[in-house]
């Protein structure tokens, strides 16, 4: 090879080796999607910092200038996964009339075990504290609660109008999310086959299962 041939192919190689770090422009985002997609694929325990940076195209080491530890990769990771789990949330809601809170509460009964049945791992992920520090995931611990508040409000409108028999609404809320969690949790953990439901058939029991609930508290 020409020594103008080698000059070319060692600048060459030396812009690629400057350009790699930088192939991201945002390594943070594109970690968490990695990450996300680990857990989609395999499950929440399949997520590292090395695995999600081989998937990103970077250096095992350039992910720690986001993430210090696995665990802060699975907070924003978990963060992530109640951003989306509140979006299914909000546009099932755009999808009811603004003035029938009880349709609205039903909305998000319904989007609740939608988008945990379509999410089994992410579902997992901020489920259960086997992989986050819920205290200190601040963005999640916000989103949980604006949805708490989302959910009391609803509930609040639909006593205030009269379409609620007396019931305590604080009784009501717990039993509501008890009802999609524990559905979508017997769901995701395989128990339905025995109770004689098929896959095919899982999304209207769980429908079912909110209409029989709110015949019990709807006037």
């Amino acid at each position: 090879m020409s020594r103008p041939a080698k000059a070319a192919r060692a600048k060459s190689r030396s812009r690629q080796a400057q350009a790699k770090p930088y192939h991201h422009g945002d390594l943070r985002r594109v970690l968490v999607e990695a990450a996300l997609r680990l857990a989609a694929e395999g499950g929440a325990d399949d997520i590292s910092v090395r695995e999600a940076a081989r998937r990103a195209g970077v250096s095992p080491g350039a992910p720690f200038r986001h993430f210090a530890s696995r665990d802060a990769l699975m907070t924003a990771v978990a963060e992530e996964a109640q951003r989306r789990f509140h979006a299914e949330i909000a546009a099932a809601l755009a999808e009811a009339p603004a003035d029938d809170p009880v349709l609205q509460f039903r909305q998000l009964g319904r989007a609740y075990l939608r988008w945990a049945l379509g999410n089994p791992a992410h579902f997992e992920i901020i489920s259960t504290g086997r992989y986050f520090d819920h205290d200190g995931a601040q963005a999640l611990s916000a989103d949980n609660a604006a949805l708490i508040a989302m959910t009391s409000r609803t509930l609040e409108q639909a006593q205030a109008s009269g379409r609620l028999k007396p019931v305590d609404l604080k009784a009501v809320q717990i039993a509501g999310r008890a009802l999609v969690y524990g559905f979508a949790r017997m769901a995701i953990d395989g128990h339905l086959p025995r109770w004689g439901v098929s896959a095919s058939e899982i999304e209207r029991r769980g429908e079912q299962a909110i209409d029989l609930f709110l015949a019990g508290i709807v006037r």
